[in-house]
């Protein structure tokens, strides 16, 4: 197919936009104009193409989508597609670019070990789904409960018998000579000892049958076990030997393959990597003697079930997968400054609203880190080593987000700590936060509880798992409505990273992304979340502390 078909031409004139001096930077940007309307352009083709798409609620769950502008080798202006994920979706009008690695080339290798990987996965399904499996399993499951039930029988017995022979020696000290109470007594003794034989007896022989039924299990699992370590590290070869075909360029021209980009950050490449919609557009551009000028990636579509992502959003480049992939591929073209290195709670000061020997409490700004970063070391805990340094506490007792302002209580001995931090697992501290959220409730309070983890593939940003998440609980009333916006109070009752961004901005929460949330929602000039009320008890003389600060939005 010729690369024309995949150049596609701007709709609208673009000549009167200024192009950027450097290459986006992808983990963090805002979308240069030429990229907007890139996108736009994009996003109405998805429209007409796709008339489902005009009902957001009857979509089906979205992908994401990219845009690379470029200049061809005559120097005129225009931009590539591309979606992320392996299946192909094309047309006659608008070609998206093809897969980084085209799997058709190699499918010798790769059907032959395929078919053994396969072989192996059906060997393992049908000895997990064999009656002998479930016979064997039941099996081990009666011997243990026989066990169980018989020798608590057993043992009931014993207990009656025991009281029994008490009462029979309490009427013979009433009735008997010694010498015949002494009789009776090596007699019930006699009795006893037969008794913790025949149980020891029981215990030994129900014992056998869960060790018998317990071999034989074990015997039947190791074969599938067995086969499980066969088919592991037959995949992990099979997808090094891919990942060694997965090749790619950078900007200066150079190959390497993905084993040899993920080998320098010591990992395993993740599944998938190299099938997101940067890499594809920076491969076709490489490839084909075009020139990067800029990109961005949105989202269309319904949002998944476990991460936010809302239809036509703009979102960065993922961490675990593109982080080192782009490192390489980027190399050779002057980016935009990275925003992570820049420290936006530099010129804000920290206001201390109360202290004593003890603990303080302060007012965090906005774009302040509470704890030193990787790329930036200011934070509270910084500036709280500066401004207590004959503190023998660790200070930080909870943290805020960066984006996040609001109230902080800092431990300054090690008593108060322990006491403070009793508190907070125990969940005595009662937590207010004032947000204004996109869109308008319609209900005057109400609760939130969206289990949360961290999303290994995109880090910073969590995920709702209802498998492996943590419980969480927000509980939210509506203040006001104020033009778009609704101004909530939030009471978090768990203290989850990210859990109040995440639980307005889910879909299966509020779906209203707090307003600046840069991670969930739109970015602005600041995340409008703040800690508004703390109250706790002072860990030394035992008050109840109460602090309110409004905030500045």
């Amino acid at each position: 197919m010729p690369i024309s078909d995949y150049f596609i031409k701007f709709s609208q004139d673009v000549t009167t936009i200024t192009l950027p001096k450097r290459f986006t930077y992808p983990f963090c940007y805002e979308p240069h104009q030429l990229a907007e309307v890139a996108s736009s352009q994009l996003q109405s083709y998805l429209r007409k193409n796709a008339p489902m798409m005009g009902n957001l609620g009857e979509m089906p769950e979205g992908k994401m989508y990219g845009v690379l502008v470029v200049k061809n080798q005559h120097g005129k202006l225009g931009f590539l597609a591309a979606y992320s994920g392996k299946e192909q979706t094309q047309s006659s009008s608008l070609k998206f670019v093809p897969q980084a690695f085209d799997l058709d080339d190699h499918k010798n290798f790769y059907l032959a070990e395929s078919k053994v990987v396969n072989d192996i996965n059906e060997q393992v399904k049908a000895l997990e789904s064999a009656a002998l499996y479930r016979e064997l399993s039941a099996d081990l499951t009666n011997a243990q409960h026989a066990y169980q039930q018989q020798v608590s029988e057993k043992q009931a017995a014993m207990v009656l018998l025991k009281k029994h022979r008490k009462s029979e020696r309490n009427k013979a000290l009433q009735t008997l000579s010694n010498e015949e109470y002494l009789a009776l007594d090596k007699r019930l003794s006699g009795q006893s000892i037969e008794q913790k034989k025949q149980l020891l007896a029981l215990k030994s022989r129900l014992k056998q049958g869960i060790e018998k039924a317990d071999s034989a299990l074990t015997l039947y699992e190791a074969k599938i076990t067995k086969l499980k370590k066969q088919r592991k590290k037959l995949s992990n070869r099979l997808q090094k030997q891919l990942f060694n075909e997965y090749q790619f360029f950078n900007a200066k021209g150079e190959i390497r393959n993905l084993n040899e980009i993920f080998s320098g950050v010591g990992e395993f490449p993740p599944a998938g990597t190299g099938d997101c919609a940067a890499p594809k557009l920076l491969q076709f551009a490489y490839k084909h003697d075009l020139t990067p000028i800029t990109m961005a990636e949105f989202w269309w579509g319904q949002s998944p079930k476990s991460q936010i992502r809302q239809h036509q959003k703009y979102y960065p480049a993922c961490q675990s997968k593109c982080g080192p992939l782009l490192g390489h591929m980027l190399t050779g073209l002057q980016l935009d400054d990275n925003p992570l290195l820049i420290n936006t709670g530099e010129n804000k000061t920290i206001d201390v609203l109360y202290e004593d020997e003890h603990l303080a409490v302060i007012n965090k700004p906005e774009g302040l880190l509470s704890v030193p970063g990787k790329l930036v070391n200011d934070s509270v805990l910084s500036r709280m080593k500066t401004q207590y340094p004959e503190a023998t506490g660790p200070l930080i007792v909870h943290r805020l987000d960066m984006s996040t302002s609001g109230l902080m209580v800092i431990a300054l001995t090690p008593r108060a700590n322990k006491g403070l931090q009793q508190q907070f697992i125990s969940r005595e501290v009662t937590k207010h936060y004032v947000a204004l959220i996109e869109g308008h409730v319609n209900e005057e309070q109400g609760e939130i509880t969206l289990p949360l983890r961290q999303d290994l593939d995109d880090r910073p940003r969590q995920r709702v798992c209802f498998e492996h998440g943590k419980s969480s609980l927000t509980k939210w009333q509506l203040i006001k409505h104020e033009s778009k916006f609704s101004r909530l109070l939030l009471e978090p009752k768990t203290g989850r990273t990210h859990q109040l961004r995440m639980h307005c901005a889910h879909r299966l929460g509020l779906n209203m992304p707090i307003v600046g949330d840069d991670l969930y929602g739109t970015k602005a000039n600041r995340l409008c979340l703040h800690a508004k009320t703390l109250s706790f008890v002072h860990p030394i003389n035992k008050d109840v502390l109460t602090f309110r600060v409004e905030p500045n939005f």
